[in-house]
This record gives C-alpha cells, structure tokens and sequence, in this order.
C-alpha cells in the first residue's frame, strides 16, 4: 500500500490520512465485529497510532468490552454511520482501519483470519490465509 494513504465516511464529514505502512492485514470473523460491519467479518488493517490522523470532523465512539477484559473503541460517522477506525485497550500504540472506509481499498490483501471460532457457517474464507481462533500470540491480546 502506497503511503500516504488515506480515508474517510460516506457523507465526507470525516476524513483520515496514514502516513505509514500498514503493519497488520488481517479479517476479523468475531461477533463484535460481525455486528458492526452487518456482515460475516470485518476487513482490517492496523497502523502505528503516531502515524494516523483524522484531518477533518470527530467521530463518535461505541466502546465494548469483550471476553479478555480489553476494550475495543469504534469510530463512526455520526452524520452518516459509515464505520471508520477502532482502537483497542490491548493494542493502544495501534490504530484499525476499515477497510472499506480508506479512500482506494483495491491494494487490501489480508494476511490471516483470526477469532474463525466466530465465523459464521456461511463465510466462505480464503483457504489460503492462516486461521486463528483469537488473536496469533505474537499479534495482540488473546481476545478483544
């Protein structure tokens, strides 16, 4: 992914620049995820939080605790809803993008999926990709 890059919501109200390279790519198939995205997964990619900004609007936080204890924090539109960036208790130094938020997706190649303990019967994953039942213990917290 060329940097900088960057994203925002549907309606423009709120925009984001990264100026570094992502350091996770990754689908997350948990039930969090699945109820913010409306669908089988979220498509992810995590970026050093020093390197991400969000140059115009604010976004508006629903924060959950899952099953470890941590928190994640979901940044959305509060005009639009368009879902954005997350940030986690266990992964403070990091920042989420949604994918689909980012202004060019086409270069999002995930790495792995993880919590697929969740993934619904009907997800069709890439074969390919390594499968984690929470997070790799080398990526984050056990559970979000």
């Amino acid at each position: 992914m060329l940097t900088p890059f960057t994203g925002g919501c549907a309606c423009g109200a709120i925009r984001y620049r990264c100026d570094a390279e992502p350091l996770l790519v990754l689908n997350c198939h948990c039930r969090d995820c699945q109820r913010a995205s409306g669908t089988a997964f979220a498509a992810i990619i995590r970026v050093p939080a020093t390197a991400f900004t969000v140059t115009q609007g604010i976004a508006k936080f629903f924060t959950v605790t899952g099953n470890s204890g941590n928190t994640v924090s979901r940044g959305f539109c509060p005009e639009c809803g368009s879902p954005l960036f997350s940030r986690l208790s266990g992964m403070p130094n990091f920042v989420g993008l949604r994918v689909g938020s980012l202004d060019d997706p086409s270069p999002y190649r995930p790495t792995m999926d993880i919590f697929v303990t969740s993934a619904q019967p009907w997800d069709h994953m890439n074969p390919q990709l390594p499968k984690f039942p929470g997070y790799p213990k080398a990526v984050g917290p056990e559970r979000t």
